[in-house]
């Protein structure tokens, strides 16, 4: 499932993931799963016909993302969460864990999302490339950003999403994100 939610200049994206890795970390051998969350730059296209026509939407260039991780035999624990402050083009940074983003997931992703200047300086672009309207606009939308987090958190626990594909596979990535 993916959500999408967009401003001006810039976006968000949540969607679950499943996860299986044929080169894993040391210690992270085992299947993960949760949600991801990734703040995106957005772009507008030119209109394909007339005034009437579908905007063509880009959800573009990745900044900053957080995965919401557990390994799938370890339910609850959030032991692979992480994010990536930074990105090479579309490839993300190593991972960053940190102990507050595994003590509360949530909290950590929300004010992280509420420093959208931080989050745009930590990685490595020009703060004044989003509007100061789009940093507004992210921060109001911040608790409702959360929520759907919170609900596709459940799903995932549930058992509902970021299922393992069909067929195994020893690599295996499903998701939108």
């Amino acid at each position: 499932m993916l959500y999408a939610f967009g401003f001006e200049t810039v976006g968000v994206v949540v969607g679950d993931l499943y996860f299986a890795d044929p080169h894993p970390l040391p210690g992270q051998e085992s299947p993960e799963r949760g949600v991801r969350l990734e703040v995106r730059l957005l772009a507008r296209r030119d209109l394909p016909g007339s005034i009437y026509s579908a905007q063509p939407i880009l959800i573009d260039r990745p900044v900053w993302r957080a995965d919401l991780l557990e390994s799938v035999d370890a339910p609850g624990s959030f032991d692979r969460a992480h994010h990536h402050p930074r990105f090479a083009g579309w490839e993300p940074g190593r991972r960053h864990f940190d102990d507050a983003l595994t003590a509360d997931p949530i909290g950590f992703v929300g004010s992280q999302l509420a420093d959208l200047p931080g989050v745009l300086a930590r990685a490595g672009i020009d703060p004044a490339t989003v509007t100061a309207v789009d940093t507004a606009a992210l921060g109001r939308a911040v608790p409702e950003i959360l929520g759907v987090t919170r609900r596709l958190l459940g799903a995932v626990r549930a058992g509902e999403l970021a299922r393992p594909p069909a067929e195994v596979a020893a690599s295996a990535r499903v998701g939108w994100l």
